[in-house]
């Protein structure tokens, strides 16, 4: 089965980065020094490898390095060089650089390289597929429910890339209706009907592709967690609380969900107008997530309990695609993640990972949170004097 893996990265003024390099030559990594030494930077750097703004969410500006006294981030960079399955099957061996940076021709613009070819962001995807977990995501159950639907839609993302552009579709169609029917509403002059149908027709289409996929990843996530039971992990029963979502999961057709959503956008002009927000529509769904063993919802859990229930979904979803044929399998980047767990739990997710064959880059401040990779990974020290590895794999 193909392998996606880092084979090398490499950071120009990148966050606290001036330059760095790492070689983890397609080997899991746990880097480890203290609270601000650039440990999440460098998963950040791995998650810019994709599609998207990184674990972080930042602006292209904001992760430029700055020093004391500037008050905007320089022009950075971010290299790899990766074992890409797509390589594979178009016959080469030699890994495939990798390459992602800003350039500032006015304003700050986002520049994608694949072996030295300037190509769309999305063709990352055809070759490295990070899915992290981060301490921002504590407190899922506890934010509102676009928090977990970014999650989710990260998750879908990494199975189904196209996931993101129709995702990008929506947003856009949406934010142009909401524009017509507020001027209209503030005015109080009729909008364009014309173009308000047609943003609605993009948005049923755009809308249901993105339930469609929501649907399917949940079914293949859930499928896998209840294989899962034998992990001491926590059994999560996964749900999509959407009326749209809700749909696609009782086999409605794509067709048909289509049709009924832009009716139903047209029909909820005038209630959308006075509100100045859209009230239906795949944006306004959530995900709901129960801890089976407890028989009670994530949100009731302790936070160790809720750490270990994500884990346990993001594992899953890395074991499903590690499957995928001719697919990159995914990197898995788990940000400060041993330190919430017991160490039964931490050495089960060296296990884990050592099971799935995947490479894994993982952060804490103390090394003997990766006892249980010892010999299994490359560690790697992260202080101001730069990364020091400590022995190889």
């Amino acid at each position: 089965m193909s392998r996606a893996a880092l084979l090398s990265l490499t950071l120009t003024d990148f966050r606290s980065y001036e330059r760095a390099t790492l070689r983890p030559e397609g080997a899991c990594v746990y880097l480890f020094g203290a609270n601000g030494a650039g440990k999440t930077n460098l998963l950040e750097a791995i998650s810019l490898l994709s599609p998207g703004k990184g674990l972080r969410g930042s602006s292209l500006t904001e992760v430029g390095r700055r020093l004391p006294g500037e008050t905007t981030g320089r022009v950075w960079a971010v290299a790899a060089e990766a074992q890409s399955p797509s390589m594979e099957m178009a016959g080469e061996d030699e890994p495939v650089r990798l390459g992602t940076g800003v350039e500032l021709a006015g304003a700050a613009r986002r520049v994608v390289r694949i072996e030295g070819e300037t190509v769309p962001p999305g063709r990352l995807a055809d070759h490295v597929r990070p899915i992290w977990l981060t301490p921002a995501q504590d407190r899922l159950f506890l934010e509102a429910a676009s928090e977990r639907r970014k999650f989710f839609d990260r998750l879908v993302f990494a199975g189904e890339p196209d996931h993101a552009r129709h995702a990008n579709a929506y947003d856009k169609a949406q934010r142009e209706r909401m524009k017509l029917l507020t001027d209209a509403f503030e005015s109080g002059r009729p909008a364009d009907t014309v173009w308000l149908t047609a943003l609605e027709a993009r948005l049923g289409q755009s809308g249901a592709l993105m339930v469609g996929a929501r649907a399917r990843t949940l079914q293949a996530l859930q499928a896998e967690i209840d294989t899962r039971g034998d992990r001491p992990f926590p059994r999560a029963q996964l749900a999509l609380t959407g009326e749209w979502e809700k749909m696609a999961l009782e086999g409605v057709e794509p067709a048909e969900i289509e049709a009924r959503l832009a009716a139903a956008l047209a029909a909820a002009r005038p209630r959308d107008g006075a509100a100045g927000r859209a009230l239906t529509g795949p944006h306004r769904g959530d995900l709901a997530i129960h801890h089976v063993d407890k028989d009670r919802p994530a949100a009731e859990c302790s936070t160790g309990e809720q750490k270990a229930l994500i884990l346990n979904l993001v594992l899953a979803q890395a074991s499903r695609l590690s499957r995928a044929k001719d697919a990159p399998n995914p990197i898995v980047l788990l940000d400060e993640v041993a330190a919430h767990l017991d160490l039964k739990r931490r050495a089960a997710l060296a296990d884990e990972i050592t099971a799935l064959g995947l490479q894994a880059f993982l952060t804490g401040t103390d090394e003997s949170l990766f006892d249980h990779l010892k010999g299994r990974a490359l560690g790697v020290r992260v202080s101001e004097r730069g990364l020091t590895a400590l022995e190889d794999v």
